[in-house]
Parts: C-alpha cells; sequence; structure tokens
C-alpha cells in the first residue's frame, strides 16, 4: 500500500470510533439491539447511517417537499415546507449532537425521520383526521410516523416497512402517552435517548427561527412588534448592534435585517441550550445509553432564564401567527378537502389504489383511507378533492390574495 493509499473505513472501525471518541451516555451502534427483522450487517454503514439512509431514500420523506408547514405549498416559493423544516432540524441537531459527543447518524436519522407522519397541510391536516377518525382510534402524528416506517413504506419483499432500528423506532415515539405505547417496544424507557432529546430540542429551535421568518415575511406581524413583545428578539437586535454598528438603524434590505437578528437569535438558542445540557450530563453522572433510558428526567434543556425567554416567544408565535385569521381559515379549508375525500374514498373504495384496497382488508376502510390522505402532499389532496367532490377547492388563497 503507497503512502497515499488508505484502507476503507468500514463500519467496524467507525463502531470502534465511537467507543473513543462520544460521550459515555451516547447510543452506541455496536450496542444496537436491532430490527424486528433480522438482517446482515453493513460492511461499511453502521446500524444509524444505514436508518438514516433509508430515510432519506424513502417516498414519505420525498413527499415532504410538498407538504405544508405553515403555509400550504402553494403560497409561495419562500416559505418552508415540511422537507425543508426537516432539513434545518437535520442542522441544528448535526451540530449540537456534534459538540456533545453524540451520536450524529442517529441525530440525523431521527432529525430527517420525524416529521413523515405529518398530513397534508400541516397541524390543520392532523387535526383534522383526528376528527375524520374520532370514531377509529384517531390520528396522531407520531405514531402515524412508525406506520410508516414499519408498515406502509414498501422496500422489500422479505418484510413491510423500512425494517429500522430499534432505537429509532422507539425515539420516533416520544411524545406518545402510555396507553398509545406498542406492546412489541415494552417496556417503554423513563427517559429518551439523548438524541432523541436533542432531536426534539432542535425542533423547536428551528421552528422558532424560521417561523419568525415566514410570518414577518407574510406581513402577520412586525419587527416592532417582536421589539415590544419578545425578549429574546430585543436581546439578538442588541448582539446585531454590537457586532454591526449602525446597520440595524440604515439598512433598507429588510429580508437582510430579519435574517441577521433570526441568525443572532438561534445562535444566543443554540449556545444555551449546550451549556445547559452539557452541565446537567456532567451533573447527572449518566455512564451509558442504558442509564440515560432509566434516568427520568430530560438532560437536553435550556437553562430557566432561556426557557422563559423561548415560552414567550413560542406564546407571540401562538397569538399573533398560529391564530392569525388567515391560518383559521387555512384550518376549516383543510378540514372540508379532507373530509370531502375521507367521505368520497368511503362511499367508493374503488377510487383508492389496488395496495390500499388490499390494506383496508387487514386495518378497516376507515383506517385505510387515513393512511392514504395522510400521505398525500398538499397539491395531490387539492387535486383528488377537485376531481372526486369538489373543483372549488383546488385551491387555497395567498394571504392577501
Amino acid at each position: 500500500m503507497s503512502p497515499n493509499q488508505q484502507p476503507l473505513f468500514k463500519r467496524s472501525d467507525k463502531e470502534g470510533r465511537e467507543e473513543t471518541s462520544l460521550a459515555p451516555c451516547a447510543a452506541q451502534s455496536a450496542q444496537s439491539r436491532g430490527r424486528a427483522h433480522a438482517e446482515a450487517e453493513d460492511p461499511m454503514r453502521t446500524c444509524y447511517e444505514r436508518d438514516r439512509d433509508r430515510i432519506t431514500h424513502s417516498t414519505a420523506f420525498r413527499r415532504l417537499g410538498y407538504k405544508t408547514q405553515v403555509f400550504v405549498n402553494s403560497a409561495g416559493d419562500q416559505y418552508r415546507t415540511r422537507l425543508s423544516h426537516s432539513l434545518e432540524v437535520c442542522q441544528v441537531a448535526r451540530s449540537l449532537g456534534s459538540a456533545l459527543r453524540l451520536n450524529g447518524p442517529l441525530c440525523e436519522a431521527l432529525a430527517l425521520a420525524h416529521d413523515i407522519g405529518h398530513p397534508p397541510f400541516g397541524h390543520r391536516g392532523e387535526a383534522a383526521l383526528d376528527d375524520l377518525m374520532a370514531g377509529h382510534d384517531g390520528f396522531r402524528h407520531n405514531a402515524q410516523v412508525l406506520r410508516v416506517v414499519d408498515t406502509l413504506e414498501r422496500r422489500s419483499p422479505d418484510y413491510s416497512g423500512l425494517n429500522l432500528t430499534r432505537e429509532v423506532r422507539e425515539s420516533l415515539l416520544k411524545h406518545e402517552a402510555e396507553r398509545d405505547w406498542p406492546k412489541e417496544l415494552d417496556p417503554r424507557p423513563a427517559s429518551p435517548l439523548l438524541e432523541a432529546q436533542l432531536v426534539d430540542m432542535a425542533d423547536s429551535t428551528a421552528y422558532a427561527k424560521h417561523d419568525l421568518e415566514d410570518g414577518l415575511l407574510a406581513g402577520m406581524f412586525s419587527e416592532e412588534q417582536l421589539n415590544d413583545e419578545v425578549e429574546l428578539w430585543r436581546d439578538a437586535r442588541l448582539r446585531v448592534q454590537d457586532r454591526h454598528p449602525g446597520f440595524l438603524d440604515t439598512n433598507q434590505d429588510p429580508k437582510l435585517r430579519v435574517q441577521r437578528v433570526a441568525n443572532e437569535l438561534i445562535g444566543r438558542c443554540i449556545e444555551d441550550l449546550l451549556t445547559e445540557t452539557h452541565a446537567r450530563m456532567e451533573s447527572s453522572r449518566v455512564g451509558s445509553a442504558e442509564e440515560v433510558r432509566a434516568h427520568g428526567s430530560m438532560l437536553v434543556r435550556h437553562s430557566a432564564r432561556m426557557a422563559a425567554m423561548t415560552g414567550e416567544l413560542r406564546g407571540f408565535l401562538y397569538n399573533n401567527f398560529y391564530r392569525h385569521a388567515h391560518l383559521q381559515a387555512f384550518l376549516a379549508y383543510a378540514q372540508e378537502v379532507l373530509e370531502h375525500l375521507f367521505t368520497a374514498y368511503r362511499n367508493k373504495p374503488e377510487e383508492l389504489p389496488v395496495w390500499y384496497r388490499s390494506w383496508a382488508d387487514q386495518v378497516g376502510l376507515e383506517r385505510a383511507i387515513c393512511d392514504y390522505l395522510a400521505g398525500m402532499t398538499d397539491r395531490f389532496a387539492q387535486q383528488e378533492c377537485a376531481r372526486l367532490a369538489d373543483p372549488t377547492l383546488a385551491e387555497f388563497p395567498r394571504i392577501g390574495g
């Protein structure tokens, strides 16, 4: 072998590196509890790298590009979609995980998969499906994530779903109530893995920043309102002023101004999250992933001061953004579209694709329809509603339109 030639960095090498480089309480690939269906190990990729790659190449992940984050996909090209949100969560999780010496590929897998159970029209579609399924055990997007990766995705003739590791599957259910916890994943851990806790915080951190940007872009609230009501925004502005004296007072580019302040805001959140979490990891003395699972309290957290400020920001967004009249009208629209589709497929099951018709024989017609609707993109749901029920619902008006 020449001096410039290096051997391939194989899975076993990566697992060895994890033992020496990751924090003791991080998830170790070599200690995974495995998959529901046994498979030979990949010679190059760790089990969590393999999970991440399967998620990235899944149909459900691709569809996120045409699913609502807050605004319907057709509202404008600059607003976040469920896909761009997931990528932003992945970036935040990867940065946090690297600094805390947690398992990076596991963080990435969870971040990329955490929203693939979301239906069209975002949380408004989720509320609509939950209403429609009231007599059939409801609809919860976290539970739907597991249905997608365990059953609805089809990649192999040997098993249903993606056959992900136990750690990924368990972590995707972090918000499920005890009564909804799958028996096959018993015993339920007292606490999620640190990587799962981290992705949960990365999710809220990412959407706080991009919902600020999207809400300002849509004109639903103003920088002046933020200045008056949100301490975290004021704090970020002061940091920008210190770093770029005179910029905020003289710059005529609102997009650049907002971007600069929002970047400072998310940077402050991440800085606090790292500092507080590292201190908690040290003081807890947890020495393995199993000790994290048994610990019983969340270690990935903000300081009390930052938690109060992020809570104030979320309250502002709830009152001025999520409850905005335009989005309330969008909720009614989502309910109407999905109700029309649910009724149409129940009255004419032959309109369902062949696979879902056979799936109905196993899970019941209503659950099969729900699974089909949950997998739809915004635009496909609108097109199907126009075809099967009401052509006037083919579009939802843009804000200000």
